[in-house]
């Protein structure tokens, strides 16, 4: 986790849907956020999520708006468009929906010097039709079952990594080429399982894929 003058740097945060485990930090990141108004880039249903369930002013301040320990909004909250590029902190990102159920996005991230990452956020398979806007040097993906659970990760509109792989070989036939691939959200409790499938698919593909852990940092 990031240390409180860490957190202080953070000038924009991007939220890729609204389902807990993807908004639950935001309270408590604006609560320490005494120093100016972080803005927070998301969809319009997201952003109705946020505030309709977390920073509704019961469960936790109006974190948009003054309050009365801050004395000022700790966020500011600015909606974005699928497919249309916005440029945050010198970053061109842009948003592109993916398929997850709800009001879901990914987010391709562009630097000056025009280095790209591309993080699926939350996603099932049936990504044909977004590798067409992304050419990215990294992927962050999602894959949070393993094999055995191909069905269930179907049903819930994850990945595993049989169906990574497939969307992988698209990515390919596409593109020309495969980017390095980080994978994230891994259920603990079937992380060294899909460590070793992994594993074998970057065998049989030829292309790097690691697994992310808290903290580490990336360069691209």
């Amino acid at each position: 986790e990031l240390s409180f003058p860490e957190q202080e740097k953070i000038r924009a945060i991007l939220l890729s849907h609204g389902h807990y485990d993807h908004i639950r930090g935001v309270p408590a990141f604006a609560f320490n956020n005494s120093h100016h108004a972080t803005k927070v880039f998301a969809t319009q249903q997201t952003l109705e999520i946020l505030c309709s369930h977390l920073i509704d002013g019961v469960i936790y301040p109006k974190f948009s708006e003054s309050t009365s320990f801050l004395g000022k909004p700790a966020l500011e909250l600015r909606t974005l468009e699928p497919l249309k590029a916005e440029d945050i902190e010198g970053y061109r990102v842009l948003a592109i929906p993916v398929n997850h159920g709800v009001d879901a996005v990914g987010f391709e991230i562009t630097s000056k010097d025009g280095k790209k990452i591309f993080y699926t956020g939350d996603t099932g398979p049936g990504l044909l039709s977004l590798w067409e806007h992304v050419s990215p040097h990294l992927l962050i993906a999602d894959v949070t079952f393993p094999n055995r659970f191909e069905n269930v990760a179907k049903d819930a509109r994850h990945l595993c990594p049989a169906l990574l792989k497939r969307e992988l070989i698209e990515f390919r036939r596409v593109k020309g080429y495969l980017p390095r691939v980080i994978l994230i959200h891994l259920s603990p409790k079937f992380e060294e399982e899909i460590r070793g499938e992994a594993q074998g698919m970057a065998t049989e593909l030829g292309v790097s894929i690691g697994i992310a852990c808290e903290g580490e940092k990336l360069s691209v």
